[in-house]
């Protein structure tokens, strides 16, 4: 992270006080550790022109290290809720395309941006954010490339709940292969990650929605 993107990036403090006043659009409490961080963008080649979209960037923890594997190659387009965040990023990370909509708008969001197949969706939206809502991993399914490749996180203090179980198995569905990390300790909470592979979209689908 440059020391710009220091000095602009909301912190632990700025994180929270968001979450406090509109915690469905925050979502979690704390922004998430590099250690978490690195996990989640293991999928963004170090090679090539990447289309990178990132789901729910908050302090742009996630953001800092997608730029950091990205270095300057490829596309970067962030969807972020939260419009004091969506600013505070857009001065962060002036070469990061920093969207303020709801991520259930994916397809629509994209096709507006003329954003093609995307390599890798990074999601910085934790489970609860999925809950009660439209059918969001099936629309990052829809937006990915064939080989595309989807991380998403879970705190593990929520892994068991059935909502969590029902949201996993939703990603099982919607994905040929899903692999879980072992628990990034140095999280708090502490959680894990998903990396899904392959979505199982008709052609049809893909067609439809010009990817």
């Amino acid at each position: 992270m440059t020391t710009d993107q220091r000095r602009h990036a909301p912190g632990g403090g700025r994180f929270l006080r968001e979450f406090i006043r509109s915690p469905l659009r925050t979502a979690a409490v704390l922004p998430s550790s590099p250690r978490l961080a690195a996990q989640m963008v293991v999928g963004v080649p170090e090679r090539g022109e990447p289309v990178v979209v990132e789901l729910g960037a908050g302090t742009g923890a996630f953001t800092a290290a997608v730029q950091g594997r990205l270095r300057g190659r490829g596309r970067h387009v962030v969807i972020e809720l939260n419009d004091r965040f969506a600013t505070e990023l857009g001065r962060a990370f002036p070469s990061v395309e920093v969207v303020c909509d709801d991520a259930v708008h994916l397809p629509r969001l994209l096709a507006g941006l003329g954003v093609g197949p995307v390599d890798v969706v990074v999601s910085g939206l934790p489970w609860i954010a999925y809950a009660g809502r439209p059918p969001l991993i099936e629309s990052v399914a829809q937006v990915l490339s064939p080989a595309g490749v989807y991380t998403q996180f879970a705190y593990t203090w929520t892994r068991w709940a059935a909502p969590a179980r029902r949201l996993a198995g939703g990603l099982r569905e919607a994905f040929e292969e899903v692999v879980t990390s072992t628990t990034v300790w140095r999280n708090l909470p502490p959680a894990v990650v998903y990396v899904a592979r392959r979505p199982r979209v008709p052609a049809a689908e893909r067609t439809a929605t010009g990817t």
